[in-house]
């Protein structure tokens, strides 16, 4: 039986790079997401063995199905990351990164600049096919570099071996700012036989509902609109079977808050409160007073105690959405 049930709507954590590390995915795996990916691996920093990118291959054990994303286009170096990738167990697919658009990934013929070289794309896919052992290879790619050629690149997935992709639906040049083109995506999902998962400013139950009606897709994965809000998968998906979502209580948002600053220690030691900062801020913007006077302290303590002692005091409070 395969591990994706594609027969339902799918809906999967999309990786974000400083965001979606382990801690994070167990937050999230616990309130309903289908799957999660890794952040962004480098194939080259993979290939090359690099403690750290190693260390952010691990995974949960609740995270079942997991997906490995790498980013690459030398097929002798993706080769290697896939290999190195084959010897670990619990991991079911490994998906190609033909998305990102941030500037070093680009200038070195990775994430969204694979777009410009359909060709190689299409080699590079069909390297991490012929060599994987997992039951899945997949793509995340965007609708195009700087012009829209989305069904010719969905195609070329699907022709070179990829069992599913995911679709952000912006071209590089709209980064995150462009309106997403959900048409788009719906033009792509007609195009081809292999399940199509959306993906952008999907932040909402109402939003994800509306995506799925509109494209026709398989399920939507979600990444910004899960950064302070690990329950938006189960509200999702409550809205879409029809049930009536209940309102989340103070108590269990800070439980759920205290649960992923104890992983980041767990995970990363002391630094894990520094990073956690970040995550702070967001889960701060729920509602809750003096939450600007918080994000203010928590930007100033580095003892791990005293901000674990300071969160729990402050989503201790109701909070008003």
């Amino acid at each position: 039986m395969p591990t994706l049930d594609f027969s339902k709507p799918l809906f999967a954590l999309a990786p974000l790079a400083g965001f979606t590390d382990l801690p994070f995915r167990s937050v999230v795996k616990k309130f309903g997401a289908d799957f999660t990916v890794s952040e962004m691996i480098s194939s080259n920093a993979l290939a090359f063995k690099s403690k750290k990118t190693f260390k952010m291959l691990e995974k949960n054990e609740l995270e079942t199905p997991y997906s490995i994303q790498i980013a690459g286009s030398d097929l002798t170096i993706v080769q290697k990351a896939v290999e190195l990738i084959n010897e670990r167990d619990g991991v079911d697919i490994i998906d190609l990164n033909c998305g990102c658009p941030a500037p070093k990934i680009v200038n070195n013929l990775q994430g969204s600049s694979l777009l410009t070289d359909l060709p190689q794309m299409a080699k590079t896919i069909e390297t991490i096919k012929r060599y994987s052992n997992k039951e899945y290879t997949s793509v995340k790619m965007r609708l195009g570099f700087n012009e829209k050629n989305h069904v010719e690149q969905a195609k070329l997935c699907e022709d070179a071996g990829a069992d599913f992709i995911a679709v952000h639906g912006r071209t590089r040049a709209g980064r995150y700012k462009a309106a997403v083109d959900y048409d788009a995506i719906k033009e792509i999902v007609e195009a081809v036989k292999i399940p199509v998962l959306a993906n952008g400013d999907i932040t909402t139950p109402e939003k994800a509902k509306w995506v799925l009606e509109h494209t026709g897709a398989a399920g939507v994965m979600v990444g910004r609109g899960a950064v302070g809000r690990p329950w938006m998968f189960q509200l999702m998906k409550n809205y879409i079977n029809g049930n009536e979502s209940a309102e989340l209580s103070s108590a269990l948002i800070q439980e759920v808050v205290l649960e992923h600053f104890d992983q980041m220690i767990a995970h990363y030691g002391e630094h894990g409160a520094l990073i956690f900062r970040k995550h702070l801020h967001t889960y701060s913007k729920a509602g809750y007073q003096g939450a600007s006077k918080f994000r203010d302290l928590v930007n100033r303590i580095e003892n791990v105690l005293e901000m674990r002692e300071l969160t729990k005091e402050f989503f201790g409070q109701e909070y008003a959405l």
